[in-house]
């Protein structure tokens, strides 16, 4: 059964798209330029819709996306995908184990966004596949900021929107608390499947000696040494990285429904002053079942300062059974103006 997508409002909302001759904050690496023109046509909501059921029904089939490959650091492993050649990009941080094409809501949401004048850029990161393990938020802030200085330098970037996917929100939270200069660049926030690594791997029988493992590296001064292979199957994992997504108020423990509330505005209270929504699946197979989703979901908007909620009812992590709601959603916040009284930075 196909259930309809509801969303509510808080106190943030997402800015719009605006065009101009130069990029807005372009005063970060380069002179400013005031000169701007009227905002292009946006597309009428059916047209999205069908936009999304044709991509939908054919190319999520063809597992085929055209665009640019570029790189935007030095390390071998800082290649990015762009779709469209727009001076507005929508940004996909995947989760542990993503790379291209990590779910199935990016074709079709590329095929949006290109009909509303948007580029959708998949980077890798260090830490994408299996690269995690050895990775922390802290290096992927930095390669965030790398890539968004690009698009600035070189893409006449006029702002991006920063959508995470499962681990990928914790990279985009700890990367707006960095306040690097290009951070000033983003203009909205999505986090879909904000959920809590912790929660979940205190489900395997494994976790309560690892981490007492990873905590007595870590106390020995080798937390950047590597953890035992049952730590972690799917890839090599140091005793800090394994400390800091199971243990409680490791660096990574930012969505676990046992917080309090101080403590989740501690961790997310910074995000206040972006415009955020935030996409939660009612059916996260990565979210215990004694979880209250719901009381889950609003606790984590309010400490955001207000976000925008979207429940999808049945959806799964990654939203592969609600792929039409997952991009009619972020497509609804891409084009939606700035609340009312919002600053715009750029203006």
């Amino acid at each position: 059964m196909d259930t309809a997508l509801a969303a509510t409002s808080g106190t943030s909302s997402p800015t719009g798209s605006t065009t101009s001759s130069s990029s807005w904050f372009s005063g970060i690496v380069r002179g400013r330029s005031t000169k701007s023109v009227a905002p292009p046509p946006t597309v009428a909501s059916s047209s999205v819709v069908a936009a999304i059921s044709e991509s939908v029904g054919k190319g999520s089939r063809k597992k085929q996306l055209k665009g640019a490959l570029f790189k935007y650091g030095s390390n071998s492993a800082q290649v990015a995908f762009k779709t469209g050649d727009f001076t507005q990009q929508v940004v996909f941080i995947g989760g542990l184990t993503d790379g291209l094409l990590a779910t199935e809501y990016i074709e079709p949401l590329s095929i949006a966004l290109e009909n509303n004048n948007w580029s959708l850029v998949q980077p890798l990161l260090s830490s994408s596949y299996i690269g995690y393990g050895t990775s922390s938020l802290e290096q992927d802030a930095l390669e965030i900021d790398q890539l968004i200085n690009y698009l600035i330098n070189n893409e006449n970037s006029e702002g991006v929107i920063l959508l995470g996917h499962s681990t990928g929100c914790q990279d985009i939270v700890h990367y707006m608390k960095t306040n690097f200069a290009c951070s000033k660049a983003v203009r909205g926030v999505i986090l879909q499947a904000p959920v809590s690594d912790r929660e979940y791997r205190a489900t395997l029988p494994e976790t309560p000696a690892m981490i007492d493992l990873a905590a007595k590296m870590i106390s020995e001064g080798k937390g950047n040494e590597l953890m035992p292979r049952e730590a972690d199957s799917a890839a090599p994992i140091t005793a800090y990285r394994y400390h800091s997504l199971c243990a409680y108020m490791g660096d990574d423990d930012m969505f676990s429904s046992d917080l309090s509330e101080d403590q989740l505005r501690q961790r997310l209270g910074h995000m206040a002053s972006t415009p955020c929504q935030v996409i939660f699946s009612m059916a996260d197979e990565y979210v215990p079942e004694y979880v209250d989703k719901k009381a889950l979901v609003d606790r984590l908007c309010r400490a955001l300062g207000g976000a925008e909620k979207v429940e999808v009812e049945w959806g799964n992590h990654s939203l592969s059974n609600r792929v039409q709601e997952a991009v009619q959603a972020i497509i609804d916040f891409v084009k939606r103006e700035g609340r009312s009284g919002w600053d715009d930075p750029w203006s």
